[in-house]
């Protein structure tokens, strides 16, 4: 995010800020920078998949600190990549970074790496804590600052563009923003954050009273998620730059010094502009005035009116118009209930698939649950399987085909996925997408499950908030390759019931629910968290598997979300920590015991059985024994089933559709 070294030069100068009590006024909150900073703050190990838990503890702690100081908080969080999609090269950067990154950890690297369901799970602690959000249709950064300009109130992110935009009450990197130091203050005023605030003036002040009209100008040719700085490649090789102050550690930012000390020159950006253009080719000169000045129009605050979104709910603007999508879609996208993610695939026919910390010898961790991919894309893009039936001559016209940037190896690779058409008895009601949500909720319901291959009288015995994650496990079951094994199926199902455990043990709503042998099972948890674990040693094919499970859960949510949840969505902050189910498998390895950690509450041993036997009702006896087979029946097939895994993800059958994607379909039992 931003724009290069000026994040880095700013801090170290360490001048241009200006000390901030904040307390009894709104801010705007860049949703995308909040929560890669407490991820971060919070996490202690990024080779596990993350714990959701401390994460949202953290962002509750956040919010808690504001609302003493009478801060009212209104985050504001990206969108889709747009449809004129111009941020696709630094969005394939920043994949290749990540893959980087993940590799790095697999091999006990250093380094960080945002656990793949990290912003679902804010957004759903958004939304259990009141915090007023909105979802932009594309980058927010533009809606940001209007917002706060409207409002007089500063932007609190940790994007180095916020540096360059006009605001009107400035911009507090989180970087300087001491939410977990809030001071008692003086007299009536009471409590504050303390915080800095980068001050434009004494910024370009420093660079001999720049005019701040030129700074838009100096982030386009410094270069940012817009434009690369090898477009002016000609103007640099050209240009003598001064060298300002630009001495022992300044000399890393010597090129940046420079470009702004030329820029202060001017008096304006278009006589800058000009005295760029004469150093350039007369052929190159229309089309980079035209580069530059569009990209400057970035540095504008917009005029979408974000305050009529979290005043009625409305939200607005000319590039979610032109997609012409469905308003519900449009609604859902703004109030955060679709992802980005279904958002590209709709209007651009192409997505990214995050990396995680996986076995960079196997296929990928989202090929498992590539299916259920398609089954979203079938919706979006309205493949039916009549539409195919009645001209079969044009069959692979008819499939529409989206590009998924993912990992091939350690390497990122573009694929192209056929998307999955609709069964014949789901197109009765003839509803396309902006009539989806009139379609019955029985109906959702049975596609929903349907892709992911379980019946819902195999889900009646679970309680409503564990059905869509038991379903995922069924699902994750039979598609992962390598297959599951039995530890890491119990792992994963004692990962659960102790979140349930928490759930009845912490939440004041539920104490009703609590009895005391609950609270004793809760605490012997505890005591045994504690323990040093004796094996720490990281098991990257457990890693893999686990992986591959939240891959599916990352998509059964989505696609649960497209279908307007006929499942209860979940609480990701008590269904998923990777620490722990990394440390419950190696233990059940060693010591078959672990199995009885609840055996204090007869509810939760109760929960797990009940867990246990529908995932098995839904697996054949000799799958089973299939997962428990041994070290060298698992070394014999491990070339086959990647070849078979690598087919699967690349050869997609031209007469597929949502029958056949259920991989197994013939192991359920009827009614």
């Amino acid at each position: 995010m931003g724009i290069q070294g000026l994040a880095g030069f700013v801090e170290e100068r360490g001048v241009f800020f200006t000390e901030l009590r904040v307390r009894d006024t709104k801010l705007v909150i860049d949703g995308s920078s909040l929560y890669h900073r407490l991820c971060f703050a919070s996490a202690v190990d990024f080779r596990r998949g993350g714990d959701y838990g401390p994460f949202t503890a953290a962002v509750r702690d956040f919010f808690g600190s504001l609302r003493a100081c009478r801060v009212a908080p209104f985050v504001v969080l990206d969108g889709g990549r747009g449809a004129d999609d111009r941020k696709l090269p630094t969005m394939r950067g920043r994949a290749a970074e990540r893959l980087r990154a993940a590799h790095g950890l697999s091999r006990g690297d250093g380094g960080c790496l945002v656990p793949l369901l990290t912003r679902e799970a804010f957004v759903q602690a958004l939304g259990r804590l009141g915090v007023p959000f909105v979802q932009c249709f594309a980058e927010a950064d533009r809606e940001i600052a209007g917002l706060a300009n409207r409002w007089g109130c500063p932007v609190l992110s940790l994007d180095s563009d916020f540096c360059v935009f006009d605001l009107a009450a400035g911009y507090c990197p989180l970087t300087h923003f001491q939410w977990q130091s809030v001071c008692a203050g003086e007299g009536a005023q009471g409590c504050y954050v303390p915080a800095r605030c980068f001050s434009t003036e004494k910024f370009c002040k420093h660079f001999s009273h720049l005019n701040k009209s030129l700074l838009p100008l100096f982030a386009v040719m410094n270069g940012n998620d817009y434009i690369n700085r090898a477009a002016l490649e000609a103007f640099f090789s050209k240009v003598h730059l001064p060298r300002g102050w630009a001495v022992g550690k300044g000399r890393k930012y010597a090129h940046l010094q420079g470009l702004l000390n030329w820029l202060s020159q001017f008096a304006g950006p278009t006589e800058a502009v000009d005295s760029v253009l004469k150093y350039l080719k007369k052929h190159q000169r229309d089309e980079i005035r035209e580069l530059l000045c569009a990209s400057m129009e970035d540095y504008t605050p917009s005029d979408v009116k974000l305050e009529d979104f979290f005043q009625n709910g409305k939200y607005e603007c000319e590039a979610a118009r032109k997609a012409d999508l469905p308003q519900w879609v449009l609604d859902a996208l703004a109030k955060g209930k679709l992802a980005p993610f279904i958002s590209d695939a709709l209007i651009l026919r192409s997505t990214f698939l995050h990396v995680q910390v996986e076995n960079m010898q196997r296929p990928s961790a989202h090929s498992t649950a590539l299916p259920i991919r398609q089954v979203i894309y079938g919706l979006l893009l309205r493949v039916s399987q009549s539409t195919e039936a009645a001209s079969p001559s044009k069959q692979t016209n008819k499939l529409p085909v989206v590009c998924e940037f993912d990992r091939l190896q350690k390497t990122l690779k573009k694929t192209f996925v056929q998307a999955a058409s609709r069964p014949t008895d789901f197109c009765d009601y003839h509803f396309p997408l902006d009539k989806l949500m009139e379609v019955p909720m029985s109906c959702r319901q049975m596609l929903l499950l349907e892709t992911l291959g379980v019946k819902m009288s195999f889900l009646e015995s679970i309680p409503s908030h564990l059905q869509l994650p038991v379903a995922v496990t069924c699902y994750w079951i039979f598609c992962s390759e390598p297959k599951v094994k039995l530890h890491q199926l119990k792992a994963l199902l004692l990962m659960i019931v102790s979140g349930e455990l928490h759930r009845i043990t912490n939440d004041p709503d539920l104490r009703v629910l609590c009895a005391e042998d609950d609270s004793t099972a809760y605490n012997e948890f505890l005591k045994w968290k504690e323990k040093k674990l004796q094996n720490k040693d990281f098991d990257l094919d457990a890693a893999h598997s686990f992986c591959q499970w939240q891959c599916c859960l990352q998509m059964g949510l989505y696609l649960n979300q497209l279908l307007c949840t006929p499942l209860s969505e979940p609480d990701l902050s008590r269904l998923y920590s990777g620490t722990l189910v990394h440390r419950l498998y190696q233990e059940l390895k060693s010591t078959p015991s672990v199995e009885n950690l609840f055996s204090l509450s007869p509810k939760m041993i109760q929960l797990y059985q009940v867990l246990l036997n529908t995932v098995e009702s839904t697996v054949s006896p000799d799958f089973i024994q299939k997962m428990t087979k041994t070290k060298s029946e698992s070394c014999k097939k491990k070339k086959a089933s990647n070849k078979k895994k690598k087919a699967i993800r690349c050869a997609v059958p031209e007469t597929q559709h949502l029958r056949n994607v259920n991989r197994f379909a013939s192991l359920r039992v009827d009614d």
